[in-house]
């Protein structure tokens, strides 16, 4: 299938591919890993859960299994087409106005390092909208080595290997990262852009859009709960 790649952005192998260069095959054969249990640790049992690019349900569908009333959004209809048990919604993050609120919004898989300033600002702000008084919003974000310690790889436990090839700078505090996923029957590359955010640049692109973080909820600081800010 043949889709036309935003400018930086690229992926090969198998079956359809979005514009961000994402195999929609691939994602459906990534596990969840712990995710999952740290999202329900931090939430209220039975939560309303607003999953903000949810692609193929990798982590949908172990929280709909956990009793949590999940809405899923992602731009792609062929990633959609693979959630079950979830109301979906098709649209961009950034774009999204559902005039609704929830318990919990989540912005997942290191999307807040978006290469784009303004689409990470227009994120954030959706996720900001979107959640309830009391609620709170939980996001992804990457390990203080993940554009250093490059090349790495990880074998997961049920037998396919990633790895981060390369993150190269492209300018303006931006790099390109190249990944690659190794089945025992395909293979898949990602190339994307992603800027690389300290700790205090990641709280001041919160707190610009209203948010406050009030806890980090792994050891290695890649998981953030955050509120309204007063």
């Amino acid at each position: 299938m043949t889709v036309e790649m935003r400018e930086g952005y690229e992926g090969t192998g198998p079956g359809a591919i979005t514009p961000d260069g994402c195999a929609v095959e691939l994602y459906s054969r990534l596990t969840a890993g712990a995710e999952p249990d740290i999202i329900e640790a931090a939430v209220p049992a039975g939560a309303r859960i607003l999953e903000l690019g949810s692609g193929v349900g990798r982590m949908t569908h172990p929280l709909v299994e956990r009793g949590f009333t999940v809405t899923a959004v992602d731009e792609s209809a062929e990633m959609l087409e693979r959630v079950r048990g979830a109301r979906t919604i098709r649209s961009t993050i950034e774009g999204l106005d559902l005039g609704e609120k929830f318990d919990v919004v989540m912005l997942a898989s290191f999307l807040v390092h978006s290469g784009d300033v303004e689409v990470r600002r227009g994120m954030l702000r959706t996720c900001a909208a979107h959640v309830a008084d009391g609620g709170c919003v939980l996001i992804q974000r990457e390990g203080a080595d993940y554009h250093t310690k490059v090349p790495r790889e990880r074998v997961d436990l049920s037998g396919y290997t990633v790895r981060l090839v390369s993150a190269e700078p492209v300018g303006g505090g931006v790099n390109s990262v190249r990944a690659e996923y190794e089945f025992p029957d395909a293979t898949w590359t990602q190339t994307f852009l992603a800027r690389p955010l300290t700790r205090e640049q990641f709280e001041e692109a919160l707190a610009e859009a209203g948010l406050a973080v009030t806890e980090y909820l792994t050891e290695d600081g890649t998981w953030v709960k955050a509120v309204p800010s007063a």
